[in-house]
């Protein structure tokens, strides 16, 4: 399995406090309550390796007509409405909930260069409810390629205490590449072309970098 490298320093933490603990409960309890203490922490072990795994979704070709998924998760929203903070105006609209059981990588849509990049702080709503796309903690990055811009936000949930993103303004990317990381429960927005062909519907599973969001 192969481990993202932004979890390296929880997992790294997480052994060696576990390990003193769990020395500590051996020498200074009784055998059962040794025995619950390693399982317990072994499970959340467990569940920190399969968060923070990243699978190999190398693009075998990059398509400059697609705009790829950038994360694993349900989609939960699918809507024109007006992006207010770079276009201000309508865009289609499409969410992803990523809860912490999925992959939670995310990947770079489309090739080209980030034209806008801006971190809010804010606070941790349920990833899937409207609100958190304005309110919540979040960035927001905006994609621009020869074919026009898209713009993705990486929400924070109630759960998510920490988003990462590897990106800047006037930075270039190319389609698939990781450009950050959500910790625990989140969601990704995607604003679209209204002329975008939607390939995706309301609550399905989609995974990133495997399938199609859209196509200019």
């Amino acid at each position: 399995m192969n481990i993202h490298k932004e979890g390296y320093p929880s997992l790294i933490g997480f052994f060696t406090g576990g390990l003193i603990v769990v020395t500590v409960s051996y020498l200074f309890t009784s055998p059962m309550v040794w025995s619950i203490v390693l399982i317990v922490l072994s499970i959340v072990f467990l569940f920190l390796l399969n968060f923070f795994r990243n699978p190999n979704r190398e693009l075998v070709q990059v398509d400059e007509t697609k705009i790829m998924c950038p994360a694993d998760g349900k989609v939960v929203v699918i809507e024109k409405t007006v992006e207010d903070e770079y276009f201000k105006k309508e865009r289609i609209q499409v969410s992803i909930f990523m809860s912490p059981l999925n992959v939670h990588v995310n990947r770079n849509p489309i090739s080209g260069s980030i034209s806008y990049y801006k971190y809010h702080p804010g606070a941790f709503h349920k990833a899937w409810e409207p609100k958190a796309s304005s309110e919540n903690e979040r960035t927001t990055i905006v994609y621009k390629s020869e074919k026009g811009e898209i713009l993705m936000r990486q929400i924070a949930g109630a759960l998510a205490r920490r988003i990462v993103c590897y990106l800047d303004k006037g930075k270039s990317i190319a389609q698939g590449d990781d450009m950050g990381f959500i910790k625990l429960g989140s969601r990704v927005d995607l604003f679209l072309p209204l002329d975008a062909t939607i390939n995706v519907e309301i609550g399905q599973k989609v995974m990133g970098n495997i399938d199609t969001i859209a196509q200019w």
